[in-house]
């Protein structure tokens, strides 16, 4: 395998890039700037192609991003507050982002010799986000199977689709991840909210996991209202 990261400079993808090349099987980043105001993550992304010595492709699709319109992502909105399995984190939605990223993911690879495809999504994405489910992975395969027959072989790599952050957490432990030099935060400030559903998760998960958590945060315990909350509303 030699692999394409859609790498945004994020804690999941940093480490789905770590855990790849320390397999031997990481051969390019591709990084997308699609207007998000937490642009940092493109810089975060940038380290880590240097400090994996691999090429780094940062690609501007803002013109696309402006058209998707309505995100607390791209837009002046509020980004909301809260766990992922919130009802309020639906405004974070970025329609077709990863369809979007994958498709011309899929076409840079297969133009410069790539066999497949990596991108990080994971299990506490599947609430939220349509494109992060693992039938919108299979289904995006098989279509590119047949977008590519007969020009090249390109297989889509989503190890962490099934699992949840935890799962990554640990990873991110076990290839030496350098945590504190990621990028989740949607509020995109000089260090991490604590507030937002990413900045939830990505704690939740290095609390779960067992894995010390190097990254500054404004609020570092806001999380566990927020879980508890999520909790309470479940029984």
């Amino acid at each position: 395998m030699k692999a394409l990261v859609i790498c945004s400079g994020g804690f999941d993808s940093v480490t789905l890039a770590c855990r790849l090349a320390a397999e031997g099987a990481l051969g390019a980043l591709l990084t997308f700037d699609y207007g998000q105001r937490h642009k940092k993550e493109i810089d975060a992304a940038r380290l880590c192609a240097e400090r994996l010595d691999v090429p780094h492709h940062v690609l501007d699709i803002g013109n696309i991003g402006r058209q998707l319109s309505g995100s607390a992502l791209t837009d002046d909105i509020d980004v909301p507050h809260g766990h992922y399995s919130e009802e309020n984190m639906k405004v974070t939605v970025v329609p077709n982002r990863n369809a979007i990223m994958l498709t011309i993911a899929f076409g840079i690879a297969s133009a410069q010799g790539l066999d497949t495809v990596a991108i990080a999504v994971h299990g506490g994405d599947h609430f939220i986000y349509p494109d992060c489910r693992p039938d919108f992975i299979r289904l995006f395969a098989e279509m590119q199977a047949k977008a590519l027959e007969g020009v090249g072989e390109v297989a889509l790599y989503a190890p962490y689709v099934d699992a949840d952050k935890t799962a990554i957490a640990r990873d991110a432990a076990r290839y030496g991840v350098p945590v504190a030099d990621t990028w989740s935060c949607y509020e995109g400030g000089e260090t991490h909210c604590g507030r937002c559903g990413t900045c939830v998760e990505r704690i939740e998960a290095m609390t779960l996991a067992g894995v010390v958590d190097p990254t500054p945060y404004q609020d570092g315990a806001y999380w566990q209202a927020a879980v508890a909350r999520v909790k309470a509303c479940s029984q």
